[in-house]
C-alpha cells in the first residue's frame, strides 16, 4: 500500500511537471503578446508586461483582412469535416460489416496508402484541379475529404466492428436495409469515434500551411495561417500583434474541442476497457 501511495504521488508530480514545461510556450506567447513593442524587444526580456496592453488584440483586426481570412479558413474546416465524417463512416462501414469480393486486400491497400508522404501527391493533385479549372479556389482545400482519407476509413472501420451484431441483426430482422442499418443504428453508437474524426480533421485544416500556398494565389483568399503570414511585412514594429494574431487563430480550434471533449474523452474511455 505504501508502495503504492509513493507510485501514485511520483506519477503525479511527473505529471505536474510535463503540464507546467508544456504550458510555458503558450504562456510566453501570451505575455508578449500584452506587450508594448519597447518591451517586446527589450534585453534582458521581461516576462510579464507592465501594464497588459489588451488593445493589441482588438488593433490586430485593423492591420489586415484578418476577418476575411477566419471565414475562409470556417469554410474549409467546416466542409472538409462534413466530408470526412460522411465518406469515411460510410467506407468503414463497408469494409467493417458488409461482405464484398477481395474486401481484406482492398482495406490492405487502403491501409497502405497511409504510408505514402503527403508530398508525393501533391503535383498530381495539383495537375488535376488545374484541369478542372479549381486553382485559386478554396475548393482543392476540402474537397479531397469527400473522398474519404485512409486515417478516416481506419478509425470508422475500427468503431464500427466493436459494435455487436446482435443490433445489426436484430434491424434485419425490423426490416432495414444495409443503409438504414449504418445510418440509424451505427453512426448514433459512433458518436465518439465521429468527434475524434471531427477533431482532428478540423485540427488538420485549420493549421494547414502547405497546401493553401499550393493552391491560392489570390489574398482574399488566404486562410488564416498563410494570411497571418502574409501580413508579416506589415508588422515591422509591431510583432508582438503577429503573435496576438497566432493566438486569436487558436480560439476556433478550442471552442470545438470544448464542444466535443465529451464524446473525445468517452472514446478515449472506451478504447482503454478494451
Amino acid at each position: 500500500m505504501k508502495y503504492k501511495l509513493l507510485g501514485r504521488g511520483i506519477a503525479y508530480l511527473l505529471i505536474g511537471i510535463s503540464s507546467l514545461i508544456m504550458l510555458v510556450p503558450f504562456a510566453t506567447a501570451l505575455m508578449n503578446s500584452l506587450k508594448t513593442y519597447r518591451e517586446y524587444t527589450t534585453v534582458p526580456p521581461r516576462w510579464i508586461p507592465e501594464v497588459f496592453q489588451w488593445s493589441n488584440y482588438a488593433a490586430v483586426f485593423k492591420l489586415g483582412n484578418i476577418g476575411g481570412y477566419t471565414v475562409n479558413s470556417v469554410i474549409v474546416a467546416g466542409l472538409s469535416v462534413a466530408g470526412a465524417l460522411l465518406s469515411c463512416s460510410m467506407v468503414g462501414y463497408a469494409f467493417a460489416r458488409l461482405r464484398f469480393p477481395l474486401k481484406s486486400a482492398l482495406f490492405v491497400m487502403v491501409l497502405g496508402t497511409m504510408m505514402i508522404p503527403a508530398v508525393v501527391i501533391i503535383i498530381p493533385h495539383f495537375m488535376i484541379f488545374n484541369e478542372l479549372n479549381m486553382l485559386d479556389t478554396l475548393t482543392p482545400l476540402w474537397v479531397i475529404e469527400w473522398l474519404a482519407q485512409p486515417f478516416g476509413i481506419f478509425l470508422m472501420r475500427q468503431a464500427f466492428m466493436n459494435i455487436p451484431k446482435e443490433y445489426e441483426e436484430a434491424a434485419k430482422m425490423e426490416g432495414c436495409n444495409p443503409f438504414q442499418i449504418y445510418w440509424r443504428i451505427f453512426i448514433p453508437m459512433a458518436r465518439p469515434t465521429l468527434a475524434t474524426l471531427a477533431i482532428f480533421t478540423f485540427m488538420g485544416k485549420w493549421n494547414e500551411i502547405l497546401t493553401p500556398v499550393i493552391y491560392l494565389t489570390s489574398n482574399e483568399k488566404y486562410t488564416l495561417p498563410i494570411g497571418i503570414l502574409s501580413l508579416s511585412g506589415q508588422w515591422t514594429g509591431n510583432e508582438q500583434l503577429m503573435i496576438a494574431a497566432a493566438l486569436v487563430s487558436l480560439v476556433p480550434i478550442l471552442l470545438v474541442f470544448l464542444f466535443a471533449e465529451k464524446y473525445f474523452v468517452q472514446n478515449h474511455n472506451m478504447a482503454g476497457i478494451k
